[in-house]
């Protein structure tokens, strides 16, 4: 059931910033889980903001509870991490571009060249 009273702008994209977060953790290795004091110390918000917006993602089933702790966690689920995952490649995008020598089209003139100037993905 569609929600009667969506969320407006900031909430969206304070649950982008939640699953980029969450994303970049699990990626690194860092926590599988997070309690909302976690995504405070990353985001800036209150420990009470990020419960917030925990369980919003957790209605929309990007977010799963952990159990079996006296606090609170949550993980991705697998379409959380889906969607933290393009969510951080969006954001990040200019940062994780291939650098010299990393590009991937055989036609390109850097591969010819060998210089990163020339290079027609290079923005």
């Amino acid at each position: 059931m569609p929600d009667p009273f969506p969320p407006d702008p900031r909430d969206l994209e304070a649950q982008d910033e939640v699953l980029q977060v969450m994303y970049w953790l699990r990626g690194e290795g860092l926590a599988d889980d997070v309690a909302p004091a976690d995504i405070a110390r990353f985001t800036g918000a209150s420990p009470a903001d990020a419960l917030v917006v925990l369980e919003r993602l957790v209605e929309r089933s990007l977010v799963g509870m952990v159990h079996g702790d006296a606090q609170r966690r949550f993980n991705l689920t697998p379409e959380g991490v889906r969607e933290g995952g393009r969510r951080f490649a969006d954001e990040f995008a200019d940062l994780t571009k291939p650098g010299h020598g990393e590009c991937n089209d055989p036609d390109c003139d850097c591969r010819r060249t060998g210089h990163v100037e020339d290079c027609r993905h290079r923005a």
